[in-house]
């Protein structure tokens, strides 16, 4: 009887010192337009320094929304360009040298104004709370979240291999037209 009181004391305290994060599903957006200036003007152009910003992007704390920010991601075909963050047609998202620099801001300003040369602007097309989970998982390939944040897994394809390792394998694989019946003979 006193195993019992204790062990189920014991698990009272557990679940009461458990902190689990809060979801909230229809979030408001961390940046607000005043109802007199309907136009987001921007001083953001390459090469500057941007100034320190007053907007923080609060996705950037839950892991919730950075891993719904990596969903979204391939939802809106951001793949199609920047392929999985190594870079492919847009230019890559995993390094530390970003045009337009890395802050939150500035990622939100290219989704939604787009960029010259290819990136399209999305204003309007995605809800502003979705591009802050976005702009959270964009931030998280290259390591700018915190480690408890950033999304846990890749939905990609594992490999143990680099594709620089990948390579030679490649090379080194019998060409299509060869009959493997024919090559055991």
């Amino acid at each position: 009887m006193k195993r019992t009181l204790l062990l189920l004391s014991i698990a009272a305290l557990a679940v009461a010192g458990c902190n689990r994060e809060k979801r909230t599903y229809q979030d408001q957006s961390p940046y607000v337009v005043s109802a007199e200036n309907h136009v987001v003007q921007s001083d953001l152009h390459p090469g500057m320094v941007p100034p320190p910003s007053s907007i923080s992007n609060k996705y950037e704390e839950s892991a919730y929304a950075a891993s719904e920010g990596q969903k979204l991601y391939d939802q809106y075909h951001c793949s199609g360009c920047h392929f999985h963050g190594g870079g492919g047609i847009g230019p890559p998202l995993m390094d530390d040298q970003w045009i337009y620099g890395s802050d939150p801001q500035n990622i939100r300003a290219a989704i939604l104004e787009g960029r010259p040369n290819g990136m399209p602007s999305f204003r309007g097309k995605i809800p502003d709370h979705q591009v802050w989970q976005i702009v959270a998982y964009v931030r998280s390939l290259s390591g700018l979240l915190p480690k408890d944040v950033a999304p846990g897994r890749s939905d990609e394809m594992n490999t143990p291999f680099t594709p620089q390792q990948m390579k030679p394998q490649l090379e080194k694989k019998e060409s299509p037209g060869v009959n493997r019946a024919e090559k055991k003979q």
